[in-house]
Formats: C-alpha cells, sequence, structure tokens
C-alpha cells in the first residue's frame, strides 16, 4: 500500500499543547542538500525542539531529520540532530531576545515547505502548568460531546 504524506509537513502538535503561544514567527533555516530532500518528504521531528540565541545568532535545537533511503549515506547519524542556524534579520533576533530574557519559551511549530525555501514557523508563549492542561482537555472533550449530541 502507498503511504501518504501529510500536506500540512512536519508539526509539532504537542507545542500548541504544552506552550500558550501567543505571536508566531517565520524564519528560515540553514540546511545541507539531503536534509533539504528528507524535510521535503515529511521525514522529520519537531517535537522536542526550542531556539537558543546565542552572540552570532539564533540556533533550532533538536530537530531531528531522517535520512530517506536513497541519501542515507550522505546524511551519517551525528548530524541528524545537530543545531541548525535560523535565517533571521538582527532586529528579529533582538526582539526574540528580549521575550526570552521575559521568561517566555520559543519552541518550533511547523516547518513550511510549499515554496522553494524550508521555513520554520517559530512560536512564542509561555510554558502551561499542568492544571492549565487539564482544563484544556476538559474542554475540548465536552466540546467533543456536544457535537456528537448535535449530529444524532
Amino acid at each position: 500500500m502507498k503511504k501518504k504524506h501529510s500536506s500540512d509537513g512536519v508539526v509539532n502538535r504537542r507545542a500548541r499543547f504544552d506552550y500558550n503561544i501567543e505571536r508566531t514567527l517565520i524564519a528560515g533555516i540553514a540546511l545541507s542538500g539531503p536534509e533539504t530532500k528528507s524535510l521535503r518528504m515529511n521525514h522529520g521531528v519537531l517535537s522536542g525542539t526550542h531556539v537558543v540565541i546565542k552572540d552570532d545568532g539564533a540556533w533550532l535545537i533538536n530537530l531531528q531529520v531522517h535520512p530517506l533511503q536513497t541519501n542515507l549515506a550522505h546524511l551519517p547519524e551525528d548530524t541528524r540532530d545537530r543545531s541548525r542556524r535560523l535565517l533571521l534579520k538582527a532586529k528579529e533576533i533582538e526582539e526574540l531576545l528580549v521575550e526570552k530574557t521575559s521568561g517566555k519559551q520559543i519552541v518550533a511549530t511547523k516547518l513550511l515547505t510549499k515554496g522553494r525555501f524550508i521555513k520554520v514557523e517559530l512560536g512564542v508563549g509561555r510554558g502551561m502548568k499542568r492544571y492549565d492542561k487539564r482544563e484544556n482537555i476538559k474542554r475540548r472533550d465536552t466540546e467533543r460531546i456536544e457535537q456528537r449530541g448535535f449530529k444524532s
């Protein structure tokens, strides 16, 4: 059976559950050729990724790229989860640094592979507490039950 690829690309569904995302930002990402080909075929994992801002720019940590069968030799094991540079303007990096120092987290929410370039959508927000997560689960469950009631 042929495997279908989702049109959404690589999405970090856990980010919306663990963080209260207040705003999003789109950034370019520096990749090698085999990494680009693998990410275009949705062979990547965004869960657990976060952004670190160092002196020379912003870096995406823990993006895992799984190789295709065709580029297995060009993507060694030690480079699959390396830190990747984010392509942002200096003004955007300064804004992210201010938000990072104010206690907010910056996480990758989605990889955008529609056009010529591969970009990453970054979400800026605060981490949620366990009781907030439980409230969200309860609210979602009640909405599902109500929707089922309307259909029948």
